[in-house]
């Protein structure tokens, strides 16, 4: 018996998730087409000027926005920012570091050392149980 393999594909606002794009901003025949795995691979191994374009310049999505910030999408939102933002603006929010982007910096970088302490007290009680037994 043959098995017979379906190529896998995604919707565009998934593909555009994946590749770290805001949808509305990438050319009408990808928002309105559908991407195979290959293609997907093929974007992220050799993109094509579009995609560098958008990459270089926006607009972001809010995962890439809140990255570039150093904060989280929450901390975006609790900032009023809720729309895609260019890296122009996102440079001059960071030259114009307001209260609210100081703030939830410093919210992120406590919840980072949080979760470095977290990992660290698991893996010493992971090193004193010892390996485990059968």
């Amino acid at each position: 018996m043959k098995s017979h393999q379906t190529t896998q594909t995604m919707k565009p606002a998934t593909a555009a998730k994946k590749l770290g794009v805001y949808l509305e901003a990438t050319p009408t025949e990808f928002q309105e087409g559908v991407v195979s795995r290959a293609e997907l691979a093929a974007l992220q191994a050799d993109p094509p000027e579009w995609l560098r374009e958008l990459r270089r310049t926006g607009p972001h999505p809010r995962p890439v926005v809140a990255a570039k910030l150093g904060v989280s999408i929450s901390g975006l939102a609790r900032g009023g920012i809720t729309e895609p933002l260019t890296t122009e603006q996102i440079e001059a929010l960071k030259a114009e570091s307001p209260e609210w982007l100081v703030r939830e910096r410093t919210v992120q970088a406590e919840v980072r050392k949080e979760a470095v302490r977290i990992k660290e007290k698991n893996a010493e009680r992971a090193e004193q149980s010892g390996p485990p037994r059968d």
